[in-house]
């Protein structure tokens, strides 16, 4: 007798098994189609992430370069500032050192006195006046004020004349000055006790 052999294919048989067979040949497919723009969606999210990186980078790059030559612009001007912080004051007293030239030549060549007195008066007055007109003011030191530490120095303290002028300023050494409203040089006085 004689075997015969076959070979059994796995062929469908019915058309419900053709189409199981063919949607899971699709589905094979679809899902490496998936995996593939899942790659590829990945590559381009890193590119754009790497793009955007390189983009702030080179931002912050900028920026601390231009912050840094804003510095030094800066410490550059404040410096210049510094150097001719007194020009205005300089401009403005250059008149009265024209006029004390002046006064001490006539008072070389001057035998008047009293024209050589007015000269000088004249000249101070105009100092004072450019002083206050840049802002200088003198404190007011009179006899009989309230000692105030926060602008007198007392240098020494004498027993008060009257008893009104007890804690109060007696005589006035060398006066005190503000700028603007703030104290440049404190008074210095003498308070009785």
């Amino acid at each position: 007798m004689r075997k015969e052999h076959t070979k059994k294919s796995k062929k469908p048989k019915s058309k419900k098994e053709v189409k199981e067979a063919s949607e899971t040949i699709d589905t094979t497919t679809v899902d490496s189609e998936e995996i593939e723009k899942e790659e590829n969606s990945e590559n381009d999210k890193q590119e754009k992430l790497q793009d955007e990186l390189e983009e702030l980078k080179d931002k912050y790059l900028r920026l601390y370069s231009e912050f840094e030559n804003f510095r030094r612009r800066t410490a550059k001007e404040k410096l210049e500032l510094m150097q001719t912080a007194n020009e205005d004051l300089m401009l403005a007293l250059l008149p009265v050192v024209d006029d004390f030239e002046r006064a001490v030549n006539a008072f070389l060549n001057e035998s008047d006195i009293q024209a050589v007195k007015e000269g000088i008066t004249l000249i101070s007055n105009k100092f004072q006046n450019t002083l206050r007109q840049q802002g200088l003011e003198a404190m007011d030191t009179k006899e009989g004020v309230t000692f105030d530490a926060d602008l007198h120095d007392a240098l020494t303290q004498i027993p008060a004349p009257k008893k009104k002028l007890k804690g109060k300023v007696v005589d006035t050494i060398e006066k005190g000055y503000y700028l603007g409203d703030k104290v440049i040089r404190h008074a210095k006085v003498v308070t009785g006790n």
